[in-house]
């Protein structure tokens, strides 16, 4: 990741959002896996479990804007001013969360650790060998196919999805291996939007195909995981999600949450509902990602009425 996006004071932003069907999006809760199914890289080629540098920051005080003998900050311009953690909490993906009666999880305050989010990838996570942006484009293997959700009752064929792996930055500063399912008429086109991210140094946290596993299980509102195909109905309906056709693309959901009236996805993710707060990962509206999802002709969640989803583009502009 050359450079993050410039920070900006945070702003007190409300969101109103009425009520709308939720999109087909987060279909997973954890985020602590790395791809499986695949070949073990090197240990030099992988993340640790202490990967990433810590963050050189000024003090409190001084990313607030304070200059000593100054009047003391307030309390939320220290949170907002606390240097990002570099490591990954432990207990990531592992704090089930009380449901709701819509069978989501509550929404709970984001945790401090998560408040300002530049966390290396999951230890596994293979490094991408270069600092060029590298992509290849193939049909599914089997192995690929077996750790999916994709089965019979999908919508759509295997043989009509693309297996996509590519580069991108990691908060740490390092490139990394992702993996996507994607149609096989979207694949080249997504491709050239991630490769602008990259080029963009635009960081991303991680990227893998998800699980049945992840889909079934319960919310613990802390994923992160960027993603395409998930073989899923639309939320809260019938009909197939865009996903379910590999034409949807969510990226960094819990800096780019979903939100509906008073419910957030993922539900931890509270603290970025604050979009005048600008902080590496996010989506913001004319920046690199809306711009290079609008120029291959996608629409983006965050222009949506009635609710509000930040990490999802698709073809359908749903």
């Amino acid at each position: 990741m050359p450079s993050p996006r410039p920070r900006r004071r945070r702003a007190a932003v409300a969101v109103l959002i009425a009520a709308a069907v939720v999109t087909g999006c987060l279909p997973g809760r954890s985020s602590d896996g790395a791809p499986a199914g695949t070949s073990q890289p090197s240990p030099s080629d992988t993340t640790s479990a202490t990967n990433g540098e810590p963050a050189v920051s000024p003090s409190a005080t001084a990313a607030a804007g304070h200059t000593p003998g100054g009047p003391p900050p307030t309390a939320e311009e220290a949170i907002a001013a606390d240097p990002p953690i570099s490591t990954r909490p432990s207990w990531l993906g592992t704090r089930v969360l009380p449901l709701r009666a819509d069978g989501f999880g509550q929404v709970q305050p984001t945790p401090p650790e998560l408040r300002d989010r530049r966390l290396p990838p999951p230890v596994g996570v293979p490094r991408a060998g270069t600092d060029r942006f590298v992509a290849t484009v193939s049909d599914v293997p089997e192995e690929v196919v077996a750790r999916s959700t994709w089965s019979r009752r999908c919508p759509v064929a295997v043989s009509d999805l693309r297996y996509v792996t590519l580069s991108f930055w990691g908060f740490d500063g390092r490139a990394y291996r992702g993996e996507l399912l994607l149609h096989a008429s979207a694949a080249d086109p997504v491709v050239t939007v991630f490769e602008r991210l990259f080029e963009a140094g635009f960081p991303i946290e991680e990227m893998r195909v998800v699980s049945p596993e992840e889909v079934d299980a319960l919310p613990t509102g802390d994923g992160n995981n960027t993603t395409a195909f998930v073989c899923r109905s639309v939320r809260g309906a019938t009909s197939w999600s865009e996903h379910a056709y590999g034409l949807a693309v969510d990226i960094n959901p819990f800096h780019n949450p979903y939100v509906k009236g008073d419910l957030v996805l993922p539900e931890l993710a509270s603290a970025y509902t604050d979009r005048g707060w600008e902080r590496p990962g996010m989506i913001l509206a004319g920046d690199v990602v809306t711009e290079a999802f609008a120029e291959i002709g996608w629409g983006w969640g965050g222009d949506w009425r009635g609710s509000v989803d930040w990490m999802h583009s698709s073809r359908s502009g749903r």
